[in-house]
């Protein structure tokens, strides 16, 4: 049974990319819902799936995240995963959905939660704003604040993974975008343009038609304002999202003993103990006496089995940011490399239509 992926908002349960993806359950508002049925929704959740992993944006209303904590605290379980995002809403969703791929390859809870810090990096999220006036979330000079009230002037606005805005128009600055081969979703809100599909396509190599979606109704608010075009590219294969999480170094958490990728735990926040990773970019897979020998996996317990990849195959590890991608011609002694390391940068070329 998958690890159930739940969120705090009906927008960011984006439709499945296929019928094997797993659906993600909607967790009623606290407005809505008392403390008593909140519980008793947690506890069928823990008793069908065995896990819960909760993506909850940083946007989200305070007394959501307090929702979320008071029922972890009285039911007492180690067993819910509170997973807070810095993405904007679209980029929430894509995100959301990745996990949802990503949670029927039997991927063990702990790596699955904490594998959404790594999946962001490689999410491009952002939008054409008609003004930037009223916008918080993303550092703008001065000068783009004064152009907002122009009529007309309009703003393409790159939230993650690195802040960037430019002027639509003359001498545009083109936003940075991804190395490797994406997929574009669109989300409009009131703004006429067609600007992401006229500009950042073909800047952005998008593969694939460009798909839309209805905007998330929490996309004015985060954005300062209701004349946009959200837009999000993103790793659309699960064989490409499979490799980026099982090639990442896993070590166990030394609080509540959970797998987990990354320098922090998911499930309890524990960060990951100093002398877990040597100088030399931690123990690798395989790298000799006393390293691992499993292919990258560790045991959930009695009776477990190894973390499925699509196709059939077992993991590859990820050779590093300077030897070839996964899928490529590699080099005998390749080891897995560690979680920062992994950075959109090292996915050159068109990685993403073959299976690793």
């Amino acid at each position: 049974m998958p690890t159930a992926i739940a969120v705090t908002s009906a927008d960011l349960a984006l439709p499945p990319t296929d019928p094997g993806t797993p659906h993600a359950t909607v967790l009623p508002a606290p407005d809505t819902q008392s403390l008593d049925a909140s519980i008793a929704d947690m506890q069928q959740l823990l008793a069908r799936y065995g896990h819960v992993v909760v993506v909850c944006p940083a946007s989200a209303p305070a007394a959501v995240e307090q929702r979320l904590r008071a029922v972890r605290a009285l039911l007492e379980s180690d067993r819910i995963a509170l997973v807070r995002t810095d993405l904007p809403p679209l980029g929430a969703a894509v995100l959301v959905r990745q996990l949802r791929q990503l949670a029927g390859c039997d991927f063990s809870p702990g790596v699955l939660a904490s594998a959404a810090r790594l999946l962001a990096h490689y999410i491009y999220a952002g939008a054409v704003l008609g003004s930037v006036s009223r916008l918080d979330r993303v550092p703008v000079s001065l000068g783009s604040h004064l152009k907002g009230w122009l009529p007309g002037a309009h703003f393409a606005v790159l939230a993650g993974p690195t802040a960037q805005i430019t002027r639509v128009g003359s001498g545009e600055v083109a936003l940075p975008g991804p190395e490797f081969t994406t997929e574009l979703l669109l989300a409009r809100g009131q703004l006429q343009t067609d600007w992401p599909t006229t500009t950042l396509v073909p800047g952005w190599r998008i593969h694939g038609p460009v798909l839309e979606t209805p905007l998330p109704e929490a996309s004015p608010r985060w954005w300062g304002t209701g004349k946009l075009v959200e837009f999000a590219a993103y790793l659309p294969d699960l064989p490409v999202l499979y490799q980026l999480v099982s090639s990442v170094r896993r070590e166990t958490c030394h609080w509540c003993a959970m797998d987990l990728i990354g320098d922090r735990c998911g499930f309890c926040g524990a960060p990951l103990q100093a002398g877990a990773v040597p100088e030399q970019g931690g123990r690798a897979l395989n790298s000799g006496p006393g390293g691992r020998h499993d292919g990258g996996t560790r045991a959930l317990g009695p009776g477990a089995q190894a973390a499925r990849q699509p196709g059939g195959t077992q993991p590859v590890p990820y050779p590093g940011p300077h030897a070839p991608h996964p899928g490529q011609p590699g080099h005998p002694g390749q080891q897995a490399t560690s979680y920062t390391e992994l950075t959109p940068v090292n996915v050159q070329g068109n990685p993403t239509r073959a299976l690793p």
